[in-house]
Order: C-alpha cells, then structure tokens, then sequence
C-alpha cells in the first residue's frame, strides 16, 4: 500500500482529520507491519497498517490497542488516537526522542531507566488477553503444519527443553508484558525511556519480559543482576534462573515465528536463517552446565 493510498483509504477515516493538510511518509523498520509517520496541521502521528498475517501470529489488533491505551496511561507507551475498524489500523501520537542504541542497554542508569518503565507497565492494570511462551511456540507449531511448513530437527530438543523450564517454574500472578523487548522499540524521550508496538501484549511472566530483554540485548550476567536490582531493590537467586530460563524460552519464541513465517510470509526475508539464529542460541544455553541448577534455583 503506497503512500498516496494510504492517504485515500485511511487517513480520511480518523477522527478529525478529514479535510486537513496532511503529509505522509514511510517509517522505516518493521519486518510485518507498514508504519507511517503523518503531520496534521504541525502535529505528528503514526499510523499503522497492519500485516494481513497478524491473526496467524497471535495477533489481535483489538488486544494491541488496549495494551497501548494502558501503556498511555502508565506514561510510557505513546497516545492512542485512533483505531480503524475493521482493519485494525491504530494511530498514535509521535513520541519526540531519540533510539536507544544497542550499546547503550548495558549503561547502569539506562538499565534502571529501561528497569523503571517495566515496572511502570507490569502495574498498568489488566487487559483481556494472555501470554504464554509455552503455549505460543505450540500454537506456531499447528498453524505452521497447517500452511505446509516443516518442523526442524531442532524442534523436539527445543520442546523437550521447553516442558522441563515450565514444569520447574512456580505459577506467578500475571501483569501486562510486552513480550517484544527490541531497542528498536525503546524510544528516550529525554525523561524516561518510552515503549512502542504492544502487538504482542498480554497478560504473563514477568521474568519473560526480563529474559526477552536480555537475550535480544545480550545482556552479561552483571547486566541481568542490575536490572533485576534496579527492579526489585534486590536480587533473589531464584529471580535470576528464572530470568535465565526465560532467556531461552525467548529465543525458542522468535525461532518458531521464524518457522511460522517461512510457511505464512510473502516478504523477501530470510525467516529460516532467523529461526535457526535462535533455535542454535537456544539450546547453546540450553547445554549450559548450569540449566539444571537453574530449574532447581528457580523452583525455590
């Protein structure tokens, strides 16, 4: 969908906006989704379009804006303005900032600033949907069978790793999670570090959030054991085996989206070189001569 197209069959459909001078430009980024960067009248915004595939992901768009408008509220996602019916296109307001850049993620006070704004969305409030890695790579496995997809060999070491982190871990109360901590997410708008795309929001494990983080950041242990301090106040051992094993749980996620996309995806990506990336980390710390003193730790 082209810019000019966008402008005919969306943007005169947001509130107010009909009528308007309005310039629209591509927002690059984004492997699923087709972002817009639009100025009205001197304000700017961001429209998203969303993939067709969404739904064969676990993506419900209305879920996607009641996590946003939460994180709103919470201070750190942006403003919703919109949502377009029934295809789901949310708009937001544009957070003014700049991006946090990978390097960064391992500084002591961003880690505290990143550690302050989880904690200000796991007290956001509830919203209708759940997350769970466990029943997340399950579900990518089906659906990706159901488009002709195959399973790789890593699959049943993979699974085999995934029953014995969650047999080990104890049930926890669920907060709001956003479940996809990329620092091209993170937006510092100079007070405090703002987070975008709540596609794949839900109710869960907190620890999935920290390990999600860590892993796609590849935080050291000394990282992990500060943002968990920034968090907490203090650090239990259990809250850092859960931690590492969600790390793995993580990276078994993104290596079954990977599997799921070569059956569903059109876009000229190398899904298969994605999923095996993370299946290959996965059972790298897996192999770890710790994870068994990890289940246990976090077990306690």
């Amino acid at each position: 969908m082209d810019v000019e197209l966008v402008s005919a069959s969306v943007l005169d459909r947001v509130p107010g906006w009909s009528g308007r001078p309005r310039v629209a430009e591509p927002l690059a980024g984004g492997i699923t989704n087709r972002n817009y960067r639009v100025a009205v009248d001197g304000e700017v915004f961001v429209v998203r379009i969303p993939a067709e595939s969404g739904s064969l992901l676990g993506i419900d768009r209305r879920v996607e804006r009641e996590a946003s408008r939460l994180a709103a509220v919470a201070g750190v996602g942006p403003e919703v303005i919109a949502f377009i019916e029934p295809e789901g296109v949310l708009v937001t307001r544009f957070i003014e900032g700049r991006p946090v850049r990978d390097h960064e993620v391992h500084d002591p006070v961003m880690l505290e600033r990143i550690a302050q704004s989880l904690r200000h969305i796991h007290q956001a409030g509830s919203i209708t949907s759940t997350f769970s890695p466990f029943r997340v790579v399950e579900a990518y496995a089906l659906t990706a069978a159901r488009h002709g997809g195959r399973l790789p060999a890593a699959h049943e070491r993979a699974q085999a790793i995934a029953v014995a982190i969650e047999r080990a871990l104890p049930a926890q109360l669920p907060v709001l999670c956003h479940n996809d901590l990329l620092n091209a997410n993170f937006i510092d708008d100079g007070v405090s570090i703002r987070i975008v795309d709540w596609e794949y929001a839900g109710m869960g494990d907190r620890f999935f959030d920290f390990g999600n983080f860590a892993v796609n950041h590849q935080l050291t242990e000394d990282d992990e054991e500060r943002l968990l301090a920034a968090y907490f106040g203090r650090v239990a051992v259990a809250q850092q085996a859960r931690l590492r094993l969600m790390r793995l749980m993580s990276d078994f996620r993104e290596a079954m989206w990977g599997v799921l996309q070569q059956a569903i995806s059109e876009l000229d990506f190398d899904f298969s070189a994605y999923a095996g990336k993370h299946f290959d980390r996965l059972l790298a710390g897996a192999a770890d001569s710790r994870f068994n003193g990890w289940l246990q730790q976090a077990a306690m």
